[in-house]
């Protein structure tokens, strides 16, 4: 009898220990925690997050230098998966912000775990990219209305194919000194497939920025953007918000002139990065608003150099300026408040 007695002790004791150890409840995960041990979908007590993405260390450091972002005191931030999800607010709003690195598979990644793991009530976008329409400016920021992803491809056979379903780039057309055939015939852009919730997949090529949202930032008001890099470097023009025009993504940093005018000629497209496709695309799986802003750092291949600087970091602190100012119509319950006038359309 002492002997089962001794065992049974054990065994809760062992019960016991299991319990402490494994049970999440037991002590609140630490900032340093594992994507494993967070098995809750954190919410703050103030209301849903807005998160809040970039891609690059220039883009971080313009929000970090701003001083806008207060940490949680408690729960600062979180490492998932190689990134630092940081915890706090902006004014009164909730606010998870991350920086993804750069590139889609980068991006889509960690816009997904932040869905997974925190309340979000919509993911606020923002970076740099370069122009390809004259009418954008160095230092603008482009609010786009819709995205491609314009690295799928189907490359054809030879130069000889027949007419493809979609637009093609044929780099014959660029041999020089004249057109004629070529070996690397052409490209056919083919649309992208989109999965959502209680949906079929659909191909489509562009992907739509939240309707509502994009409403909702076309009336900001007063956006303060950077002219000068310093006090002797500045943009002969003074910044501007552009909407609704139409962005491009893909794993290319352009540089090259002649890329950026077939695809502003044959799509209309203003600006290319390398994330902002992959951002809207999971928002739009995950049926959450997803919104851009993007600071024109460089003309792809364009420009004169007309500074001796870098734009980066100014077009970081425009793009971010503007994101700001729309993270600023969100109250601490993270609903929208209702601006009492609104921009048109450019």
């Amino acid at each position: 009898m002492m002997m089962m007695m001794m065992m049974m002790g054990n065994t809760l004791l062992l019960l016991f220990l299991a319990c402490f150890f494994i049970n999440p409840a037991s002590a609140p995960p630490t900032m340093d925690a594992p994507l494993h041990s967070i098995n809750y979908h954190h919410r703050h007590p103030d209301g849903q997050f807005l998160g809040l993405l970039m891609a690059y260390p220039t883009e971080e450091r313009v929000l970090q230098s701003s001083g806008v972002f207060v940490p949680d005191p408690l729960t600062p931030l979180f490492h998932l998966a190689g990134r630092r999800f940081n915890i706090g607010k902006i004014g009164n709003v909730p606010v998870v912000y991350v920086m993804s690195g750069e590139q889609m598979v980068n991006a889509a990644i960690t816009v997904q775990i932040l869905v997974d793991t925190f309340d979000i009530l919509g993911v606020v976008h923002y970076g740099t990219a370069g122009s390809i329409n004259s009418s954008l400016s160095l230092g603008d920021v482009s609010v786009p209305a819709s995205v491609a992803l314009t690295s799928s491809w189907k490359w054809l056979q030879d130069f000889k194919s027949e007419a493809a379903q979609s637009p093609e780039l044929k780099f014959g057309d660029y041999n020089l000194p004249r057109q004629g055939p070529n070996l690397l015939a052409a490209v056919e852009f083919t649309p992208t497939q989109v999965y959502s919730n209680g949906l079929p997949m659909k191909e489509t090529f562009w992907l739509p920025v939240d309707p509502k949202w994009f409403d909702l930032a076309t009336q900001l008001q007063n956006v303060q953007l950077e002219q000068c890099l310093n006090k002797t470097d500045c943009l002969p023009e003074t910044p501007k918000v552009v909407y609704g025009l139409l962005g491009a993504t893909a794993d290319v940093f352009l540089d090259n002139v002649a890329y950026g005018q077939y695809l502003f000629q044959t799509f209309n497209i203003s600006t290319v990065d390398e994330e902002s496709a992959a951002v809207i695309m999971v928002c739009s799986s995950n049926e959450i608003p997803g919104i851009v802003f993007r600071g024109i750092s460089d003309m792809a291949g364009g420009e004169h150099k007309l500074l001796s600087g870098s734009l980066s970091s100014l077009a970081a602190s425009n793009a971010l300026s503007a994101a700001l100012k729309f993270i600023g119509m969100f109250d601490d319950e993270g609903q929208q408040t209702e601006p009492q006038q609104q921009w048109p359309l450019i």
